[in-house]
């Protein structure tokens, strides 16, 4: 299954009504990694070795190219070196790593795309600075939390019955951030209170238009409810390749913009579950059929409700999705300088034969936050709090890492962790 599903992936990149201008290995490696990747590790844990993946890639192209102070690591390496080589093979270098069991499908893939470049000590040395990045960047994130035994007790009592799947991303607010100081650094204020007119609001909107059998949402609604039912880098990683693409940008700027995106959205997804697990806030599903028992005249329950789809597993507050869409809108607007952008459009691996299409990001952010209303998952204010949340850490990771250097500036100690 996960080799069909990485064509099916494959084939949603290629799909994307894009025709590019020309080729870049960044945003060709990111596509292969995406592809490989979401099958066996989603959600959240695929945004991490994307993450590692680009980290890898930009560090081995600016240790070419010295523009940038390095993430983690720059070894000394010839100005001729093929930058185009050494992305490949780092991001080759990460996915083995991380997925040795892959390495049948990685290694030729690899293969065949050294293979576009000319032969020589360029195309040599290019492959050895991106293997020798990748091996610092695995070895740095070897032990950073990630693969920690799922430990979450669920609230019981002696001999009463719970739910029993496994929780998602209980671990990840104990994993060490790849740019924040902590992972409660971004940690908003609590809910908003059970008995106040702004709850009622909340829920009630979210009864009335998340429902699954809803008459009152609209057929776009529900169509855009059901288009980002699709997670992780599926859903985020073909925006900033299409900008890449539609900018013309080199090789150290795609691979330093979409480096920055990636690191951005990992980070956020390390905040969002530290502030989930923390307050612990009930899902749509649990406080609708006890509507009764909140302490608020102005809800009313509904004992037989359902969302769209099933519940994600873990806490509700605040939105996951729209802390994602806020920092991938934080990066773009600071790298870019501006919320409109060049036309992006999307194709959903849950609604099959759509595309949607923005030329601003703050748009896409909202519609992402929309969708979660409508497809029952997420409250007004907790989607409201997740882009906010998402919107600062992008920005924080665009002002903290991967900062242009002087010429006379010195560019031995990395910027990042």
């Amino acid at each position: 299954m996960p080799a069909i599903l990485r064509k099916v992936l494959f084939a949603l990149a290629l799909t994307n009504p894009v025709v590019p201008a020309f080729a870049n290995v960044i945003t060709d490696w990111d596509a292969k990694a995406v592809a490989f990747v979401a099958p066996v590790a989603a959600g959240a844990p695929g945004q991490r070795e994307l993450a590692m993946v680009h980290i890898a890639m930009f560090d081995a192209v600016n240790s070419i190219e010295r523009r940038y102070r390095p993430y983690l690591f720059q070894p000394t390496a010839p100005k001729t070196a093929s930058q185009e080589a050494a992305a490949a093979a780092a991001a080759a270098t990460i996915l083995v790593g991380l997925h040795p069991d892959l390495a049948g499908e990685i290694k030729p893939a690899l293969a065949n795309y050294l293979a576009g470049i000319a032969d020589g000590d360029a195309k040599l040395d290019g492959v050895k600075v991106g293997e020798t990045v990748a091996a610092k960047v695995l070895q740095a994130r070897a032990n950073d939390g990630a693969n920690a035994p799922d430990a979450y007790r669920p609230k019981t009592k002696p001999g009463a019955y719970v739910p029993t799947p496994i929780m998602v991303a209980s671990t990840w607010p104990n994993i060490v951030p790849l740019v924040m100081a902590n992972p409660s650094q971004f940690r908003p204020k609590p809910p908003i209170a059970l008995d106040s007119k702004d709850w009622a609001a909340d829920y009630n909107e979210l009864r009335i238009y998340g429902g699954k059998l809803s008459a009152k949402r609209s057929p776009q609604q529900t169509e855009t409810a059901r288009f980002w039912l699709m997670v992780g880098p599926p859903a985020y990683h073909p925006v900033p390749r299409q900008l890449v693409i539609a900018k013309q940008m080199t090789v150290i700027e795609s691979a330093r913009f979409m480096a920055l995106f990636a690191v951005a959205l990992t980070d956020a997804y390390i905040a969002v579950f530290d502030a989930k697990y923390h307050y612990e806030f009930w899902r749509p599903i649990t406080a609708i059929r006890n509507g009764d028992i909140d302490g608020n005249p102005d809800t009313e329950i509904e004992a037989t409700w359902q969302p769209i789809d099933n519940t994600p597993m873990h806490p509700e507050y605040p939105c996951a999705h729209c802390i994602q869409s806020g920092a991938a809108a934080g990066v773009i607007e600071a790298l870019l300088g501006a919320t409109d952008i060049p036309e992006v459009s999307m194709v959903s691996s849950t609604l099959p034969g759509v595309t949607h299409r923005w030329t601003n990001i703050g748009t896409l952010a909202d519609e992402i936050a929309n969708a979660r209303i409508w497809a029952g998952f997420h409250y007004r204010f907790s989607a409201r709090v997740g882009t906010d949340m998402g919107r600062k850490i992008g920005r924080y990771v665009v002002e903290t890492v991967m900062q242009p250097v002087l010429a006379d500036s010195s560019l031995a100690s990395p910027a990042g962790k």
